[in-house]
């Protein structure tokens, strides 16, 4: 294990710029998110409790073009995107890192995305431990140690004046070797950190029992009052599943130009929206109650039947940004429990 003082952090990232665009928490746009380092600032040590855009817009963007297209003749001439350059993620959060480990079991799946593949490929992460969890995080309930991650390459702990930096993968052992600038931890620097991640630990003061949780929403699925009851308040405005880490939903629209050519781009959608389930013939999921119950179900039922993992991190977003106070802590605490006969 490695360590460097905190105010040598630019020195360190600077080295890395060397090889790779490097991203770090950012409130450029006002909205934090991970945005492309300036090469000097690192006041984001500061006031860096984690980003509202989740870091999957790293992997996954918002909006991305995937190819373009020109008609010639009888058929049309496709350019595929340009190829990623290598990137490096500084400071993702474990429970960012774990949501990407989650969504990649779906874009290598059966039909493996290329797209995302390709830049999860070229991406370092380096995690740095969560030492001021929201009120809102319930992420030790989920598996998720805010102070340390094995879903990263490097895993940084901040000990007051220093950062512990620990290789994780082979990719981040290598990159931590080739690094100079960096003094060796002592014993008493272990120490350090190990009480450190069991401080951020302490720190989670939110709590949800997930056992069986996945058995209970699957007998409740056809309980439309309590369904009716959970979605009464949600206004439909998508916040909990555009800045969820682990929702992957996307469209995929063509934009044409007037030259018989034009560009494929995929976008993020969101299961909260009463078009999302939209056929020719049907919606359905035309009510509210069943889109929020997709949504609950997804996350918490549907997905751990496939992958045997909860789609869900504890990171909070869905609870602190939601305009109208819906708490999914809250929600799964209500699901009714089995009747005995």
């Amino acid at each position: 294990m490695k360590k460097i003082k905190k105010q040598e952090l630019a020195r360190l990232l600077q080295q890395w710029q060397a090889d790779y665009t490097v991203l770090a928490p950012s409130r450029a746009t006002e909205v934090a998110a991970m945005a492309e380092w300036d090469g000097k600032d690192i006041g984001f040590l500061e006031w860096y409790r984690n980003t509202v855009i989740p870091p999957k817009e790293v992997i996954l963007p918002n909006m991305e073009e995937l190819f373009r297209f020109q008609k010639e003749g009888a058929g049309y001439r496709l350019t595929a995107a340009a190829p990623e350059a290598k990137q490096l993620v500084f400071g993702i959060r474990p429970c960012d890192a774990r949501a990407l480990a989650i969504i990649d079991l779906v874009f290598q799946d059966t039909y493996p995305d290329d797209y995302y593949l390709s830049r999860r490929q070229n991406t370092l992460l380096v995690g740095l431990g969560c030492t001021r969890p929201c009120d809102s995080c319930f992420c030790t309930s989920m598996g998720v140690s805010p102070g340390e991650s094995g879903d990263v390459d490097l895993m940084c702990t901040d000990t007051g004046d220093e950062l512990m930096i620990e290789g994780i993968t082979a990719k981040g052992k290598e990159l931590l070797e080739k690094t100079g600038g960096l003094a060796e931890a002592s014993p008493e620097d272990g120490s350090r950190r190990q009480e450190a991640i069991e401080q951020a630990r302490q720190r989670i003061t939110r709590h949800l029992d997930t056992g069986g949780i996945a058995e209970k929403l699957q007998r409740s699925f056809e309980d439309k009052e309590f369904w009716e009851r959970i979605a009464a308040k949600c206004i439909t405005c998508g916040v909990c599943t555009f800045l969820c880490p682990t929702c992957y939903c996307f469209d995929i629209n063509d934009e044409k130009t007037a030259a018989g050519g034009g560009a494929r781009f995929r976008n993020w959608d969101s299961c909260s929206f009463a078009a999302y389930t939209r056929m020719p013939a049907e919606n359905p999921r035309e009510q509210k109650w069943q889109r929020v119950r997709q949504k609950v179900c997804h996350k918490y039922e549907f997905y751990p039947r496939l992958f045997n993992i909860i789609a869900c991190t504890g990171c909070g977003r869905c609870i602190r940004l939601c305009p109208v106070n819906w708490d999914i802590t809250e929600t799964l605490k209500s699901v009714p429990a089995p009747t005995t006969t």
